[in-house]
């Protein structure tokens, strides 16, 4: 299945790289467009973690400096089985969280600094245990790859807004008309495609990590706190994480100057979260 949707989010972008092609380039745009595709394809398979650790800001963190952090990491990769993921810093004072790459043997997980300030031991027990869920049900491969995309496809959008701005592509009056009127679609249909892409993939994905987290640990409570703490903190607290990558994080980011974020969320809102663990009966 996850193989499945990650050749759906390849084709999808390969297809709408290869449509903007033909309406600015005709036969010559398709073949650009093409090795665009196959390029971009290639970068997001292999290089989606890195994309998505880096925009976030993220940094490697050492033993020496979150000795608590390696701690419940390593405990709870070998009780689930799991290679040692990377560990990554974000310098942020939004608490939250993050897992990406392509495989378990390939996988990161980012926490910001204001998570490891805020959350007590079972609180950060219970968000490692989810974000090593989703390496577990192999979620990383499908996530980061939709958030490289969206990504991709929030930049598709602007460079129509600058050929609306311009007046389109062509330079004759006729051509100026087509390529204003295709700018516009790219502006209005490029936030939107990123946006149903990462919606497609997150939702349900979130309440399948938070339950396979509770039964790695045994309980539900400290993911409960941890979820409660993260919403609270998140709604006061800006963050600077893109859009694209706030798609993979443990909660919804609050970002500079968003709006409609409710409406748009990539992520099923923490109260419904909240009690689907409280209803959870855990069995030893």
């Amino acid at each position: 299945m996850k193989t499945l949707k990650t050749t759906f989010l390849l084709t999808a972008l390969t297809l709408l790289l290869l449509f903007i092609g033909a309406s600015f380039g005709g036969e010559r745009g398709i073949t650009i467009a093409l090795v665009v595709a196959v390029l971009m394809n290639g970068t997001a398979y292999f290089f989606s973690d890195k994309i998505a650790l880096a925009s976030s800001g993220a940094k490697p963190i050492s033993r020496e400096e979150a000795p608590r952090l390696y701690a419940v990491m390593e405990r709870l990769a070998a009780k689930a089985n799991l290679p040692m993921p990377k560990l990554y810093l974000i310098p942020q004072p939004a608490p939250n969280a993050f897992a990406t790459g392509r495989n378990p043997s390939h996988a990161s997980v980012a926490v910001t600094q204001g998570l490891l300030e805020l959350m007590n031991d079972d609180e950060l027990e219970g968000v490692i245990a989810h974000e090593l869920s989703h390496v577990r049900n192999y979620d990383i491969l499908t996530s980061s790859i939709a958030a490289t995309l969206a990504g991709a496809i929030m930049w598709i959008g602007h460079m129509g807004r600058w050929g609306l701005i311009l007046g389109g592509w062509g330079g004759r009056d006729s051509n100026r008309e087509g390529g204003g009127i295709t700018a516009l679609l790219m502006l209005i249909l490029a936030p939107v495609a990123a946006l149903l892409l990462q919606l497609g993939i997150s939702r349900q994905r979130e309440y399948q990590a938070d339950a396979s987290g509770v039964k790695m640990i045994g309980q539900q409570y400290g993911l409960i706190s941890a979820l409660e703490k993260l919403g609270a903190y998140n709604q006061r607290i800006p963050s600077n994480i893109p859009p694209s990558t706030a798609a993979l994080c443990i909660v919804a980011p609050l970002a500079p100057r968003q709006f409609l974020s409710g409406l748009f969320s990539t992520h099923p809102p923490l109260a419904d979260r909240i009690a689907e663990l409280r209803n959870m009966t855990i069995t030893r």
